[in-house]
């Protein structure tokens, strides 16, 4: 067998792998996500949010989780037809993981100790996410056009 021919397969073997890992990953995103339906429904469900931690935003916030992990999903049946939906997770728990890093500063200098745990688990769920984004999508054939 000609090394082009093997380089190929080769290469035809990693491009499966990928996507197989990269739809491991989704679900389990994915799953993290909408299992946070329980934690809004019990804040909903007792009021917790207005009576004990006089917090409306946590309802609010959790209720963003849940339709993403639907999506992300949803996206791993083919991941390559889900660049954006799986891009936007990538970037949206970035950005969520930077907001908590600066909150959790804020909050020391203040004396209130915060964990970066949650920090560093957005940014490596995201950052995953966007190392695993399928690759764009070839430039449909003129004659198709």
């Amino acid at each position: 067998m000609p090394s082009g021919a093997r380089n190929k397969i080769r290469s035809s073997e990693v491009n499966v792998k990928r996507e197989r890992l990269t739809q491991i990953v989704l679900v389990i995103v994915g799953l993290i996500n909408l299992s946070l339906i329980y934690f809004l429904y019990m804040d909903l469900r007792h009021s917790s949010w207005l009576l004990e931690q006089k917090n409306e935003c946590e309802p609010m916030f959790l209720s963003f989780f849940i339709p993403v992990g639907v999506f992300l999903l949803m996206a791993a049946r083919r991941p390559s037809e889900h660049r954006s939906m799986i891009a936007l997770a990538a970037w949206w728990n970035i950005a969520h993981g930077v907001v908590m890093a600066i909150q959790t500063v804020e909050a020391r200098i203040h004396g209130v100790h915060r964990d970066f745990t949650d920090v560093v688990v957005f940014i490596v769920i995201g950052g995953v996410l966007l190392a695993l984004l399928p690759a764009k999508r070839e430039a449909v054939a003129s004659s198709v056009a």
